[in-house]
C-alpha cells in the first residue's frame, strides 16, 4: 500500500511520490525513511508506494464510474475480480471489492473484508444523512469492522490503481469520492528450503526465497533486536520492485549507510527482476574481475554480516541477498567457520585462499616451465613429460586453452541442461573427452591432471563470484607465460595486486587490513582466532560501535 506516513496518510500520496521512496520498521525522522504508523488498524509497517504516478485524479463519488475507470485502466485484464455486495451497516448503498487475482490471498479477502461487512450491523436510522456522515462511517467501517492487518482511505484513481498492483483489496462506496485499501498481499510463493549453492555441512539449513518479507523475517528471527533497521523503497519504473536496506544502527559506519542509501536512490531503472541488477549499479566499480558486493542466499550469513558492520539489500523477487561493504579476504570466509572449532576453520581457510591462487596459476606455471623453464624439473620429471609431449602436435598453451575452454564447455552444460542428467553429462563427458584426447595424440596425461586439479582447486572457492575472477585471470596468465614464461606470470601478478589496491567497496579499501595494514585487525582474515579473543568486530565498522563481548579466555580453559 502505500509508503511512509504523512499528513493524511492516504494511499493516493503515492501518486507524486518520487522514483524511489523510504518507508522503515521504526520512527526516526519526517523523510519517509521511517515510520511505522499507518492510517488504520494494526500499525505495521507500510510497504512503499509505487511511486511513478505524476498525476493525481480523484476518484468519483459514483461507484460504476470509479469501476470503470479502473477498468480501463487496466485494460479490461482478466484477472482483474469485481464483487457488488452490500453491508448492513450502510443499508442500501452499494459497495464494490475489488483485487487482482494471483498477487492477493483470495480466502483472507473473504475471511476479513467480505465476510465482516456483511456481518456488520445496521446503522442507526437518520445516521447516514449527508455526506459528512456517509464519510464517517465508511471510516468506521476501516477501523473496526475490516480486519485486515492494514488499512488506508484513498481518494485519487492513481493511489487506487497502486493499491491494487501491492496486492490490497479496493473497496468502493456508492456515493463516496473516498475507497478503502486493505492489505490482502498472497498469493503462491516459494517455501523456505536448504541452501542449493552455500552449503555447510554444520549450521543452520534455511535458505532465501524470492518472497523480500520471508527474507527479512527469516533475518528478523536471528536477530531480535530493535537496532535492525529497515529502510524500504520502490525501484523500476515498471516492475515497482520493493528494496529494502537493512543495517544495525549503532553498529554500522553511519557514512556507509548514507552512501549505500545515496546510491540505491539514483538508480532509474525500468525493471528490477534479481538483486544483481541493484548489484551492478551500486558496486565501486564496473570494470573489473573482483565483485565488492557479497550476495549470499543463507539468512545466517546475513545476519552475521549485520552484526559485524556490514549492510543488506533484500530484494523482492530474488533470493539472494546483497552485503556490503567487503573486501577481497570477506570472500574466502564461509559460514561454516564460526560453527568449527577455531583451528579447523582456519586449516580450511587457509586451504580455500591456496585453492583460489592455485586455481589461477597451476596452467601458466605448467606452461611457463614446460616451454621456458625445463631446468627446473629434476631429470626424470622432465623425461617423462617429454615422453608424454612427444606426439602432441601442439604448444603446451594451445594444449592449455584447448583443455581448459573444453572444460568451460562442459561445466557451462551441466549447469544448462536438466537437473537430472547435467552431473551425469558433465562428468561423463570429461572422463570421455580426456581419455580420448590423451589416446588420440591431442594432449598430454599430465595436461588432463592439471586442468583437472585446477578445476576442482575452482571449486573450493565458497563464494561463486570471486571463483569466476579466478577463471577469468587464469587465462590472461597463460598468455603471459606462454609468451615470457615466468616473467609473464611475474608481471601479471603485479598488475592484479595494484589494481587491488586501488579498489574500494563503500569507501573501505578492498585488501584492508592487509593494505593498508590495520593492527590488531587479522583475528579473522587468514586464520580465526579463538570465538573468545574476537573481542572487536571487523575493522569495516570502526567508526560503528565495535565492541561485540568483554574478552578474555574463560577460567575453566587451563591451555
Amino acid at each position: 500500500m502505500s509508503g511512509a506516513q504523512n499528513g493524511n496518510g492516504s494511499a493516493e500520496n503515492s501518486a507524486s511520490g518520487s522514483q524511489s521512496h523510504r518507508g522503515a520498521s521504526g520512527g526516526k525522522d519526517g523523510k519517509g525513511r521511517a515510520g511505522s504508523g499507518n492510517g488504520g488498524n494494526g500499525g505495521a509497517a507500510k510497504p512503499p508506494p509505487l511511486g511513478r504516478r505524476k498525476t493525481a485524479t480523484a476518484l468519483s463519488p459514483s461507484l460504476a464510474a470509479n469501476a470503470h475507470a479502473i477498468r480501463m485502466q487496466f485494460h479490461h485484464s482478466g484477472d482483474l475480480r469485481l464483487r457488488l455486495l452490500s453491508s448492513g451497516a450502510l443499508p442500501g448503498i452499494q459497495l464494490a471489492a475489488l483485487y487482482l487475482q494471483g498477487i492477493v490471498d483470495e480466502e483472507a479477502i473473504r475471511k476479513n473484508v467480505l465476510e465482516p461487512l456483511q456481518a456488520a450491523e445496521a446503522a442507526a436510522p437518520g445516521s447516514l444523512k449527508g455526506k459528512g456522515r456517509l464519510k464517517d462511517r465508511i471510516e468506521q467501517l476501516r477501523l473496526n469492522v475490516i480486519s485486515t492487518g492494514l488499512t488506508e482511505p484513498v481518494r485519487t484513481l492513481e493511489g487506487a490503481l497502486d493499491a491494487l498492483l501491492l496486492g490490497c483489496c479496493l473497496l468502493l462506496v456508492e456515493g463516496s469520492d473516498e475507497a478503502v485499501a486493505a492489505e490482502a498481499a498472497g498469493g503462491e510463493t516459494r517455501q523456505v528450503g536448504e541452501p542449493t549453492a552455500q552449503t555447510v555441512i554444520r549450521g543452520p539449513q534455511h535458505a532465501f526465497t524470492e518472497s523480500a518479507r520471508t527474507n527479512i523475517g527469516l533475518i528478523r528471527r536471528i536477530i531480535r533486536s530493535e537496532r535492525l533497521t529497515v529502510e524500504s523503497r520502490r525501484i523500476g519504473r515498471e516492475t515497482c520492485t520493493e528494496v529494502s536496506l537493512l543495517y544495525m544502527n549503532g553498529i554500522v559506519d553511519a557514512e556507509i549507510v548514507k552512501e549505500a542509501r545515496r546510491r540505491l536512490d539514483d538508480i532509474d531503472i525500468d525493471s528490477v527482476l534479481d538483486s544483481g541488477y541493484i548489484e551492478e549499479f551500486i558496486q565501486d566499480s564496473s570494470f573489473t574481475p573482483f565483485p565488492t558486493v557479497l550476495n549470499t542466499e543463507r539468512p545466517d550469513q546475513a545476519a552475521a554480516g549485520l552484526l559485524e558492520g556490514h549492510f543488506a539489500v533484500v530484494v523482492d523477487g530474488s533470493p539472494y541477498v546483497l552485503l556490503g561493504p567487503v573486501t577481497f579476504f570477506r570472500f574466502f570466509q564461509s559460514p561454516e567457520d564460526h560453527y568449527q572449532r577455531f583451528d579447523i576453520a582456519s586449516f580450511l581457510r587457509l586451504i580455500r585462499i591456496a585453492a583460489f591462487f592455485i586455481s589461477m596459476h597451476l596452467p601458466a606455471l605448467y606452461i611457463a616451465i614446460t616451454t621456458f623453464h625445463q631446468e627446473m624439473l629434476p631429470s626424470n620429471l622432465l623425461i617423462g613429460l617429454s615422453a608424454q609431449r612427444e606426439g602432441v602436435p601442439f604448444p603446451a598453451l594451445v594444449e592449455a586453452f584447448l583443455m581448459e575452454l573444453t572444460f568451460e564447455v562442459l561445466r557451462e552444460a551441466g549447469v544448462r541442461m536438466p537437473r537430472a542428467i547435467g552431473p551425469a553429462i558433465s562428468i561423463v563427458g570429461a572422463l570421455v573427452l580426456g581419455t580420448a584426447a590423451v589416446q588420440a595424440g591431442l594432449v598430454s596425461a599430465a595436461m588432463v591432471i592439471i586442468v583437472a586439479f585446477t578445476a576442482i582447486s575452482n571449486f573450493v572457492v565458497p563464494q561463486i563470484n570471486i571463483a569466476i575472477a579466478a577463471r577469468l585471470i587464469r587465462f590472461l596468465l597463460m598468455v603471459s607465460a606462454g609468451i615470457l614464461g615466468f616473467v609473464g606470470i611475474i608481471s601479471v601478478d603485479l598488475f592484479v595486486i595494484i589494481h587491488l589496491a586501488g579498489l574500494y567497496s563503500f569507501g573501505v579499501p578492498y585488501l584492508k587490513p592487509v593494505a593498508p595494514y590495520v593492527k590488531g585487525e587479522w583475528k579473522d582474515t587468514f586464520v580465526r582466532a579463538p570465538r573468545w579473543s574476537l573481542v572487536r568486530r571487523p575493522v569495516i565498522a570502526q567508526k560503528g560501535g565495535r565492541r561485540r563481548q568483554p574478552g578474555g579466555k574463560p577460567k575453566r580453559q587451563n591451555s
